[in-house]
């Protein structure tokens, strides 16, 4: 570890504060900066949170300089949800966007990513290639096969991003045995553009980041996408085979998986 990030912890949420301050950031960013609505209650404590919190893992990287009793000490989370433990629950959180049918039956160890994000101070330094490194270990102890998850575009206007989800949809998409659909009521075509009229850095440069981070990683999205009014988003649904990586972070994996027999 560098001296830049001998500071920063990356754990599992391991109690109550972890947890409520990982609820924090989630408001900061999903809130308060990219416009989710809230309720009352979680205005008044400033805190982004549901019923999948309570039965998911929560993957924190935490700056063991900043002051724990004022929530301010995690800088990123990932919220992370084993598919038996899903089944257990009842459902998964995309299940209220897309039918997961595919993935389902796919009969794969499924691991559902949610509620990513980066504290604003931290974004462009370590954080996030730390918080992928304690996702790979993750994976590796939950022997996952499928990773997926939502991920979004800031704002609910689908012609402003039409070659960005066109894109997605013309290079990326899923092969049928995993392709999950958004649902009727939210549904939105990616298909807006044709695949001749598409310039590749054009749409690649409107795409976040974390979107990006997945296609590099031998990522592809659902068929559609999804409009959420709730977040002010468009999300896709973005998944990963992990047995069909691009070679080099298929060998990052493996040589983990080396390092610690």
């Amino acid at each position: 570890m560098s001296p830049e990030t001998t500071h920063l912890q990356l754990r599992l949420a391991r109690d109550p504060v972890d947890l409520a301050a990982a609820q924090r950031l989630r408001y900061m960013v999903f809130v308060e900066e990219l416009g989710a609505t809230a309720s009352d209650a979680d205005r008044a404590d400033r805190l982004e949170r549901d019923s999948f919190d309570a039965v998911c893992d929560h993957l924190v990287l935490v700056d063991d300089r900043r002051d724990a009793a004022a929530l301010d000490h995690v800088v990123g989370a990932y919220r992370l949800l084993p598919g038996d433990r899903a089944e257990a629950f009842g459902r998964f959180y995309c299940d209220a966007e897309y039918d997961l049918a595919p993935l389902r039956e796919s009969g794969r160890r499924l691991l559902e990513l949610g509620r990513s994000c980066v504290h604003a101070d931290y974004r462009g330094s370590a954080a996030m290639y730390l918080l992928w490194n304690g996702l790979s270990e993750y994976v590796l102890d939950q022997e996952i096969e499928v990773m997926f998850g939502v991920a979004s575009f800031h704002g609910t206007d689908a012609a402003a991003l039409a070659e960005p989800l066109a894109w997605l949809h013309h290079h990326h998409l899923a092969p049928a045995e995993l392709r999950a659909h958004a649902l009727p009521e939210h549904f939105q075509r990616m298909d807006l553009m044709p695949p001749e009229a598409l310039d590749r850095a054009t749409a690649l440069a409107q795409m976040p980041a974390l979107i990006k981070a997945y296609l590099r990683l031998g990522g592809c999205v659902g068929e559609g996408a999804f409009v959420d009014t709730e977040f002010n988003t468009i999300d896709v649904l973005l998944m990963m085979d992990t047995a069909a990586m691009s070679k080099r972070h298929h060998s990052f994996y493996a040589r983990r998986r080396e390092a610690r027999a």
